[in-house]
């Protein structure tokens, strides 16, 4: 604006100074006028360019300058990265040499073992030669007679063993001797009394069914004998356990009636007040 105005200046002077103005010297003037509006125009338009120009440089500047810090950032990355690998690489080194030497360790040892190994082979083999010789030896002598079987165990001896294991609280032990007696040995004298405690080691194991059954061959087989109201006591007194009060009742009243002068029949007139 301050040029045009001193165009427009320069030009009022000239007509001033001359005068009078013709117009096509005011045309001409117009026409400068014009013409520098138009320049200036132009100026305006290519400052205003260069501003933004200038504003897009430092846009594109700070871009830049922040794309260079995370180049940097990145490079530093790479850096811390190369080092960790580098260090793993060298550990790498450490780890793979130290195997290499417990290899060496290893093989000396596995050499130890198979020189210890080879001695006692040695050895084995000193004493399976000598065992050999041995038994060359032996080949040569005649053989011994052979010996004389022995002979069955008594009577006596195989119910004796059976009260012993009886005593020793070993039913089962007890009960394959008695059997055994019973067996070899069913009309003995003791017969009665290996057939009652074999039913007594039922009893003993709380097996109250089988015992019942056990007293009840001593009661059919032997009724005269010492063991019978032993047997009839003992037979009540498993059905007792087993909660049968009608059975228990009526085994402790025949067993007065049978025996009544018996140790048993006693013990069971006691019995038969506690039962109600």
């Amino acid at each position: 604006m301050t040029l045009q105005r001193q165009m427009l200046g320069l030009g009022m002077a000239s007509c001033l100074l001359a005068g009078c103005a013709t117009t096509d010297a005011v045309n001409a003037v117009r026409q400068d006028q014009d013409e520098s509006k138009t320049r200036i125009h132009t100026l305006e338009r290519e400052v205003k360019g260069v501003k933004d120009l200038t504003g897009g440089l430092r846009e594109e500047l700070q871009r830049f300058r922040k794309a260079d810090a995370d180049l940097q950032a990145n490079i530093d990355t790479v850096k811390s990265e190369m080092q960790s690998v580098t260090g793993k690489v060298e550990d790498q080194g450490v780890a793979n040499k130290k195997p290499a030497e417990e290899l060496v360790k290893l093989r000396e040892d596995t050499e130890k073992k198979v020189a210890s190994l080879d001695d006692r082979v040695n050895k084995l083999q000193l004493a399976l030669d000598e065992a050999h010789k041995k038994l060359k030896e032996l080949s040569a002598k005649p053989a011994p007679p052979p010996e004389a079987p022995a002979p069955p165990a008594a009577p006596d001896a195989i119910y004796l063993k059976g009260m012993s294991l009886y005593q020793a609280a070993d039913m089962p032990g007890a009960r394959s001797q008695f059997q055994q007696f019973l067996e070899k040995n069913p009309a003995h004298d003791l017969a009665p009394n290996a057939r009652y405690w074999l039913g007594e080691t039922y009893y003993s194991e709380k097996n109250f069914e089988q015992a019942i059954l056990e007293f009840q061959e001593v009661i059919k087989q032997f009724p005269q004998r010492d063991k019978a109201p032993a047997a009839l006591l003992k037979q009540a007194l498993s059905f007792k356990e087993l909660n049968d009060k009608k059975s228990t009742q009526y085994l402790l009243k025949n067993l007065v009636s049978s025996y009544p002068k018996s140790y048993e029949a006693k013990k069971a007139q006691i019995l038969l007040k506690d039962i109600k």
